[in-house]
Formats: structure tokens, sequence, C-alpha cells
């Protein structure tokens, strides 16, 4: 009997998409296929994988438009951003492309009479990429597009929030000329997706996803000796510090705490302010915050759309009661935002001072729209507070001192630091996670090894 997999739209509740889930058959070909492609596939000189890839990249951002409408009804990111995901798609494929022939590059050996001695990068097989519904595009470009660069099959297995992403980056793929086989996508159930990461076929696993998900992960690899890349999400911290340039500073923590109504692995859930500034920080943010306009995603004047399900809007709910219930000031009346109601994805945003770290809201992940802004007496304090976690994938630093930002920069555990930014990923960058946050490292010309493996030359001439 055939399973199906429904999407429910964040908007109304609508069943927006209905997929049959792939039988163990299915499954199997799929694998077969992608077998059995990648093995020519490898064999196709790098400058020719590109230019297919170069292809898909343009059959994907000729959709944007449909792209987006699908995006703002599956996940619930308002219509008049959802094309920005299309843009970073663009920069992060057309970068991981553009540095393959570095990143492949043979690494020659210091020379020795009589030997050549270098090492090559071959690809490990089969990718098996498990995306998330936050950002759904992009973190799966993340791993997608490397991973057949350098010469594997990639299997796409995406949240059943946003089946349609998967089905829409293979369209753009099989639109470019690429082998068939070779890049294909799976809608699966856990429990498949499960026993695919078991698959002596699987070469390599890139899951982005809860903690949780991620354990499942290792348990379901341990014993292959495969590699896996984990990214888990954070709790990520932002210092302003008394010399900051408080708008700026404003503007960007308060753009990284709300865009994507919170939902955002790297967005800033906790806001440590200097003393001195704080009062004024706070004036200025909950300002800022009151302009947001919650609403349908697909009404284009809607600049915070709802959550992605009723259930994550309560839970959210329930961290702001508790934290108001432990002694925080809420700033933001919810009665100002219509929509705002128990039991259902639209949530108005939230700004909390009087917090610590006795608090839910600043010890747990919230991925909805809510920040809490706590007042720190020096750098020292709140170098200890942003280490208080047990995630560490970005933080950002607010200080007109560049140098003391980097100082300080160096004592925070965390996988990217920001100075003067927030919730951005350079695709020049690696990206990467310490602690709860996951393993592994995706983009940058570093992305390439996990995706590869080393291969050793060790000739010796004719004597």
């Amino acid at each position: 009997m055939t399973s199906i997999l429904q999407t429910f739209s964040p908007i109304d509740g609508s069943l927006y998409v209905e997929r049959p889930l792939a039988m163990q058959k299915e499954i199997d070909m799929a694998q077969s296929r992608a077998v059995e492609a990648q093995a020519e596939w490898r064999r196709v000189p790098l400058e020719e994988r590109q230019a297919i890839c170069r292809r898909a990249v343009q059959s994907f951002v000729a959709n944007r438009d449909v792209i987006a409408t699908e995006l703002c009804w599956q996940m619930g990111r308002p219509i008049r951003f959802a094309t920005g995901e299309v843009a970073g798609v663009e920069e992060r494929a057309t970068y991981m492309i553009d540095v393959a022939g570095t990143a492949l590059a043979a690494i020659e050996a210091n020379e020795k009479p009589g030997f050549q001695r270098y090492i090559r990068r071959e690809p490990v097989g089969l990718v098996l990429v498990i995306a998330p519904w936050n950002y759904p595009y992009l973190t799966a470009i993340n791993s997608v597009m490397p991973a057949l660069v350098a010469g594997n099959a990639v299997l796409l297995k995406h949240s059943a929030q946003t089946p349609l992403c998967a089905e829409r980056l293979v369209e753009a793929f099989e639109n470019s000329g690429i082998p068939d086989g070779l890049f294909q996508y799976l809608h699966l159930s856990h429990a498949d997706t499960e026993r695919l990461i078991g698959s002596p076929d699987v070469g390599y696993v890139a899951f982005t996803g809860s903690v949780a998900g991620g354990a499942m992960v290792e348990r379901a690899a341990a014993g292959r000796f495969i590699g896996v890349g984990l990214e888990l999400g954070g709790k990520d911290p932002a210092y302003v510090r008394a010399d900051a340039d408080l708008d700026h500073a404003v503007e960007t923590t308060v753009d990284g705490a709300f865009f994507n109504s919170g939902q955002s692995c790297c967005g800033i859930e906790r806001i440590y302010v200097h003393e001195s500034v704080h009062d004024a920080f706070v004036e200025k943010a909950v300002a800022l915050v009151q302009e947001y306009k919650l609403g349908r995603s697909d009404d284009p004047e809607t600049t915070l759309g709802p959550v992605v399900r009723a259930s994550a809007a309560d839970f959210v709910r329930g961290q702001i009661r508790e934290a108001l219930d432990k002694g925080a000031t809420a700033h933001i009346d919810p009665t100002e935002f219509p929509l705002d109601a128990e039991g259902t994805p639209y949530l108005a945003p939230q700004v909390l001072t009087g917090v610590n770290h006795d608090m839910r809201v600043m010890a747990e992940e919230s991925f909805g729209p809510v920040v809490g802004i706590q007042k720190v007496a020096d750098d020292n304090t709140a170098i200890r507070l942003m280490n208080d976690s047990e995630f560490g994938l970005t933080a950002s630093i607010f200080t007109r001192d560049i140098e003391a930002g980097v100082i300080l920069g160096d004592q925070v555990e965390t996988g990217t630091l920001f100075v003067n930014r927030c919730d951005y990923l350079d695709p020049a960058l690696a990206w990467t996670g310490v602690k709860n946050s996951g393993r592994g490292c995706s983009l940058s010309r570093l992305g390439y090894e996990s995706l590869t493996r080393p291969k050793s030359f060790h000739i010796k001439g004719e004597t």
C-alpha cells in the first residue's frame, strides 16, 4: 500500500501538495540508476561538468517566480522576500562551480629525483542530501552543487513541508543536460530515510535539521565508516559593545532575529548589550519591530509571515510565557498584530528584556519571532554568556574597534564569527559549527573535501 505525503500551507491550513512516498522498489531503482550514472560522470572532464551545472543554475533562476510562489505557500515566507532565496542559490552555486578547479586540483609533493608524487581528489560516489524546510533551496545547494561538480551522484530527500523544492532543483538540472539518474529526488518516510543512510551504495550523507535528527543520522551510518555532515541549528548570540554604531546594530540584529519569522539556524536569538547603551538599544529595537506587518505570506505588504505550523508558534508562546513568569518584560503588545492567535501559526514578534539564562527563551532554540535582550557590564561577561550554550553556529560582535572585535571573537565558541553583521552565509567561507550545532563543513574550497577522498600516486621512474 502506498503512503501519501501531504503538505499543508501555513498561510491558510489548506492542502497544498500531495505526493506518494517512494516504495522500496523505487528506492532501490533510484540507487542503481545513480550508481550507474556516477560511474560515467566521474570520467567526464571537470570543465564539462561545470558547464552543465552552470546551465542548471540558469534554468533554476529563469523559473524564479514559480519557485517563489511555491516557497511562499509551502513554508510561509512572505512573497516579497521569496525570490531572495533564488538569488542566494545562484550566488552559492556559481561560487562553488568557479572554485572547483582550485579545490579539486592535484596536490604536488616536493620534487624527488626519480619519482612522481601527487594527491588527487576523487568523488565518494553517491551523496545523500537531506534538506530542511526553512531555507529549502539554500541548505540543499550547499551540498548538491559541489557534490555533482566533484563527480558524485546525488539523491535529494527534502522535508515533507517542501517537497516541490526537491522537484524544482532536479528539474533545473534535467533541463541542463545532466546524465539520466545522476541527480534524483525521493519523497521518503523517516523509516525509509534511515534505511537509505545504511545502504552500502551511499558514500556520504549531508544532513541539515534538528539535533535529534542528526543523532538519527549518526546511528544509521554507524559502522559504515562514511562521512556525515551535520548542520543542526543554533542559539546564535550577538554582543553590542558600548562603542557600537547603535543604529546599525539595531537594524542588523532585528533583521537577523525576525527575518523568515525567526526560522533560521543562524538567526539572532539572544542579544547582549553593554549597560551604557542598553536602554537606547532597546528603545530603537522595539520601535523597529513594531513596524513589522504580520500577515498572509501571499500578501505583498506582509513583512512577517506565519511560522511553519501552529505547534511551532505555540512552542514559542510557551517560551515567552515562561520568561514572563520568571520576571522578564515584554515590549510588544500582541494585540497590535491582529492575526496573532493561539492555536494558529500567526505569531506576533516579541522583544523581551530582564531575561537570563534560567529562562528557556535564552537557552533553547526558539526558531520563531522572539528575541531576548540582556544587559551586560563588560566584555568578559558578554563572552561568558555567549559561550553559555549547547550550540555554536554563528556569533556576532558589534563594535567600532575592529581589532577588539576580532580579539573577542577568538574567545567565542562558534563556527562563524561576524563583526558588525550577522545571519549571512558567504560561499567563500566555510559553513560549520561546534558543539550541538553539528560537525563537518560545506561551502568554500573546504566544502569539497568531505565530498571527495584523497588518493595518493607514488610513481617510481625507470632505472
